[in-house]
């Protein structure tokens, strides 16, 4: 039964027993991720865990096979796995149980299996099953009482009320803690109301139970749980959630308190969680109405009950939002799409597609979405008779698009852009009227030769990623007017070479926050193009006006004074320029894999927290290094700001990493200083930010390598 308490009660073991295990790991909704990807996506969880690498590359399932008994081999391991629902997810990933016990765990190593399914366990083999008993008794009194009254026992006037609704409870956690939360603050003659609903009907299920707490909610907060329930559980920042229920019409700032207040979901560390259970009850009362015409519902999730309301290729007005995603590596064995039936959808808002194969052809798209993602889209262009004015979020990566449309269209509220690793795509879309424009992602768009000059209207740009861009061969002269411009990469634009830029721009307004990321110049371009743009002065970029126009700026201030992150690792550098010691934002520095002898003073960088030097076989003398380390209150993400990626749980960008790098630096000279300048370095980033989720240091030298961690 879901909602007993089965995780909780694993993870309370696993947090007080975890320590005494060589290896430990916790893999979370096998289901989904076996259903999302397969073994594969299990093998990735498990390795993440145990090597310690949030952003673990496997090639291929016999690869993580290789790897996890290798990781494994002879350790004592304890391993959970939540929410198996099907043989399959465990014999595919652990192979057989006796081999992996017997072969390559060592002694002493525990695999917990956490199924509502005992036929799973016992056709697995496992040698002990704990069924999960409902509370009773003291321990359910205190549950309800914890959530109801906010304190550990029942309120005098509420005695037998509280009797009788925990009856109806039947001793089920979930729905003690809902039911409780829901009470929470109502006066007696509510709480009758309540138990009155609850004696309606006596043969209720928790699921009817449960339905209760949703029916007291307003229309508004429903509809923020339903689309919680369906679509952004546990995948999705909260703050990308609200701005999609802003827009959906939700006030999500008062509802999702609301949903808090009410047990009905919970936050963490900025992401929203909802137990399973509850997103089961959401998607029963979604369905109720017309439980066999998903072309009726309000909401679609699953590939199926998508496949066949397309089949019906009717006009809906019910439909507003669809988040389904196929297998990005076995996308034929699931059947083909009719891409027909969403034309007459007309009322969608929100789409988001993945890995999904479709045929026939896309005619009308509605005029209503916000929020587009539509992974490996498989049409050359979106429908002419598309009018993007309400488009918040574009996401057609991977896709087959030669150009988004003909002309200029309505972008005034577009925020984000993805069109990476489109293969195809010849032409840049006019982007004029996107003034609201924050993120442009254009990496791995092979065919693509020119960006659009209107890409200079563009103030809000923040975001600007042309990495792998092999044919582009020239920049807008105006790029270097994108004054919000913090993030430029251009690594692997072989091609792009563009003297007037570099010379004719000092003449124009240029950007004062930017960051390169392993261009590809050549070696000497390379180095005199850094150079440049780490060394113009503001007398040069700005005209009188414009200088007058930001204050706040000094005219001997570097032309980046809003740099936090400089990657120019495995540029062929042989020369930084000193004006680097002036990025006093600079926070994150790569330097790794250059031909530099040497590097200016670093001592005045109190924000930088992370430096990397590995690999620069030709360093002879480290950089002074800063003496202390000041870290801004306010964190936040510079390239992932809303983390949207849907069906795998994105990496938490968010967390901030402290660390030194100097490894295979062969010709470095007076290693002692090094290392001891190295060492209060990181000592002082240690003690000094409580902000930093992580720090290490890799000093090679006498000692050879010194570790920290906090």
């Amino acid at each position: 039964m879901g909602g007993i308490g089965k995780t909780t009660l694993a993870r309370a073991l696993y947090e007080r027993f975890s320590h005494q295990y060589d290896f430990h790991g916790f893999i979370d909704e096998v289901s989904k991720i076996y259903q999302d990807s397969s073994s594969f996506g299990l093998q990735k969880q498990l390795l993440s865990q145990s090597l310690k690498e949030k952003n673990l590359e496997i090639c291929n399932a016999s690869e993580g096979t290789c790897l996890v008994w290798t990781r494994l081999h002879n350790a004592k391991a304890l391993v959970v796995f939540d929410n198996v629902d099907d043989i399959e997810q465990l014999r595919m990933f652990t192979g057989n149980r006796d081999t992996m016990l017997r072969e390559c765990l060592g002694g002493g190593s525990r695999i917990i299996v956490i199924s509502r399914d005992e036929h799973v366990l016992r056709t697995h083999g496992v040698d002990d099953v704990y069924n999960v008993r409902p509370l009773t008794g003291k321990n359910a009194v205190e549950l309800f009482c914890r959530n109801a009254f906010r304190v550990n026992y029942i309120l005098s006037e509420y005695e037998e009320l509280a009797g009788e609704v925990l009856s109806h409870a039947q001793g089920h956690p979930l729905a003690i803690k809902v039911i409780g939360s829901s009470l929470f603050g109502r006066n007696v003659s509510q709480w009758k109301g309540a138990l009155g609903r609850l004696k309606e009907n006596k043969s209720r299920n928790i699921m009817d139970v449960l339905r209760i707490s949703f029916d007291q909610l307003d229309e508004g907060d429903k509809g923020i749980f339903l689309d919680i329930a369906c679509f952004f559980c546990s995948d999705y920042k909260e703050k990308y959630v609200n701005e999609v229920l802003n827009f959906r019409g939700f006030h999500p700032e008062y509802g999702i308190q609301v949903l808090v207040d009410k047990s009905l979901i919970t936050t963490d560390h900025g992401w929203i969680y909802m137990h399973r259970l509850l997103r089961d009850l959401g998607k029963c009362i979604v369905r109720e109405k017309s439980p066999k015409e998903p072309i009726k519902w309000s909401r679609l999730w699953d590939f199926q009950d998508l496949h066949n309301a397309l089949l019906d290729n009717q006009a809906t007005e019910n439909l507003e939002a669809i988040v389904v995603s196929g297998d990005k590596f076995n996308r034929t064995v699931k059947p083909t799409m009719m891409a027909d039936g969403l034309s007459k959808i007309k009322h969608l808002k929100l789409l988001q597609l993945q890995y999904l194969n479709f045929s026939g052809s896309l005619s009308h798209l509605s005029n209503e979405v916000g929020y587009l993602t539509w992974k490996a889209f498989p049409f050359e262009c979106l429908p002419q008779s598309f009018q993007p004015d309400k488009l918040i979020e574009l996401n057609l990566s991977e896709s087959n698009i030669q150009r988004l449309w003909t002309g200029r269209k309505p972008l005034h509220n577009l925020k984000r852009l993805d069109l990476s690793f489109s293969k195809n795509l010849v032409e840049m879309p006019d982007l004029g009227d996107a003034l609201n424009l924050e993120w442009l992602d254009l990496e791995g768009c092979i065919q693509l030769k020119k960006i659009s000059p209107s890409i200079g209207l563009l103030r809000k740009l923040a975001v600007l990623n042309l990495k792998n861009c092999i044919n582009l061969v020239s920049l807008p002269k105006n790029l270097l007017g994108l004054t919000s411009l913090e993030y430029l990469s251009v690594s692997g634009c072989s091609k792009l070479y563009n003297n007037q830029l570099l010379d004719e721009g000092r003449n124009g307004e240029h950007s004062k926050k930017l960051c390169l990321v392993e261009d590809a110049f050549h070696s000497e371009t390379k180095s005199s193009f850094i150079k440049k743009m780490l060394s113009w002065p503001l007398d040069l970029l700005y005209s009188r006006a414009q200088r007058e126009s930001v204050s706040c700026l000094t005219p001997s201030s570097p032309t980046l004074p809003c740099l936090r992150e400089l990657d120019l690792s495995f540029s062929n550098l042989v020369h930084i320029p000193d004006a680097i010691g002036k990025l006093h934002c600079l926070e994150r520095l790569n330097l790794k894999g250059n031909n530099f002898v040497t590097l200016p003073s670093l001592k005045d960088l109190f924000r930088l927290y992370n430096l990397n030097l590995q690999h620069c076989t030709r360093l002879k003398y480290c950089p002074d290094l800063p003496s202390r380390v000041d870290l801004p209150s306010r964190r936040y993400s510079l390239f992932l700001p809303y983390s949207p990626t849907f069906n795998s749980r994105p990496v938490k960008h968010d967390e901030v990493v402290g660390g030194l790098n100097i490894f295979n630096c062969p010709e470095l000279v007076d290693r002692e200083r090094c290392t001891s300048m190295g060492v209060s370095w990181m000592i002082q980033i240690v003690q000094g930010n409580q902000q930093l989720t992580h720090n290490s240091a890799v000093l090679q030298g006498e000692p050879p390598m010194q570790m920290f961690s906090s």
